[in-house]
């Protein structure tokens, strides 16, 4: 697959500054004293050593490391933490999350109603962020935000950040921006949180969670966590997500296929948005690395060529 020959992406860096709502997003809250210690036995990063104030990207695993849910995790206190997530997987991941509380003296609630999310793009998350590195944390007026990975645009990263602020405080200012060009950016970041479409699709590593802080191998066991250290450390990593750019639209959890095999399916949609300038798509996808070198085709048969484009960040390689 060859790079992209539309338009330079750093064309469109001026249209990612403002600020989006993100309706697509919800927030589960963990509060108790076992807290922390009772999500860091259930997660893929380390949430027991957390300091108050800051953030990480987590997985939650099926017994066989297959992600049913993913989180930006905030602790806002020695004995609450805040799970952001995919506001379609709340639901079950609740039910389940709460299933294995047992003894554990914390409570785990839907807290989306009490809190007003924002996407921040451009000079608005700069503001509020700074030059922060992803994950770093800042906490104001019972509001957080959270710096996330950049949007690369060619030779311009466009900083992106998370808000969350009570639902009578006011966001930051910004130009209203629609949750299309935040998915659009989320897309040309390289870092995405599991949807139900990919409900027990990938192990963490598929999703190059690996490579953006969202695993700890050092940490205690959690769910699925053998499947997931035994990818990392005997070599076994062999799919991935790439960025691409598309002709047509793309829907998460579609199916991609190769010239060479036209009938396998080798990689699967994570997110795609389209470009601003409307001039086609732009998609994670998660495939063989084999078939990386061989093509992807958006249809098993007379399906659209997929263009690579390059991954924003290095991948860490298995071991």
């Amino acid at each position: 697959m060859t790079t992209s020959s539309t338009a330079p992406l750093e064309h469109f860096a001026a249209q990612l500054q403002g600020v989006a709502a993100l309706p697509h997003l919800g927030v589960i809250q963990a509060q108790g004293e076992d807290a922390a210690n009772f999500l860091h036995n259930q997660l893929s990063n380390d949430v027991l050593l957390l300091p108050v104030g800051q953030s990480r990207l987590a997985a939650f695993c099926s017994a066989k490391g297959r992600m049913q849910a993913s989180f930006v995790v905030i602790k806002t206190a020695p004995d609450t933490v805040l799970l952001v997530m995919s506001l379609d997987l709340l639901a079950q991941t609740l039910k389940r999350l709460s299933m294995f509380v047992l003894r554990a003296k914390v409570k785990m609630t839907d807290a989306t109603g009490q809190w007003q999310l924002r996407g921040l793009l451009g000079d608005s998350a700069r503001t509020v962020m700074g030059d922060a590195p992803p994950w770093q944390t800042t906490t104001r007026d019972q509001s957080h935000a959270v710096s996330l990975y950049p949007a690369v645009l060619g030779d311009t990263q466009v900083p992106r950040a998370l808000w969350l602020g009570p639902p009578d405080q006011a966001f930051p200012v910004g130009a209203e921006l629609s949750t299309d060009v935040w998915a659009w950016a989320e897309v040309m970041s390289g870092v995405t949180l599991v949807t139900q479409a990919l409900f027990e699709a990938f192990v963490p590593q598929m999703l190059n969670y690996e490579s953006v802080g969202g695993v700890n191998f050092k940490k205690g066991c959690y769910p699925g966590q053998e499947v997931v250290a035994r990818s990392q450390f005997r070599g076994t990593l062999k799919r991935r997500t790439a960025l691409v750019h598309s002709p047509v639209a793309l829907t998460a959890g579609q199916d991609i296929f190769t010239p060479t095999d036209p009938e396998q399916a080798c990689a699967t949609v994570v997110l795609c948005a389209a470009r601003p300038d409307a001039q086609g798509f732009d998609a994670l996808v998660s495939g063989t690395t084999e078939s990386m070198q061989t093509g992807w085709l958006a249809g098993s048969v007379q399906g659209e060529a997929l263009e690579m484009l390059p991954l924003p960040y290095e991948l860490l390689a298995d071991i």
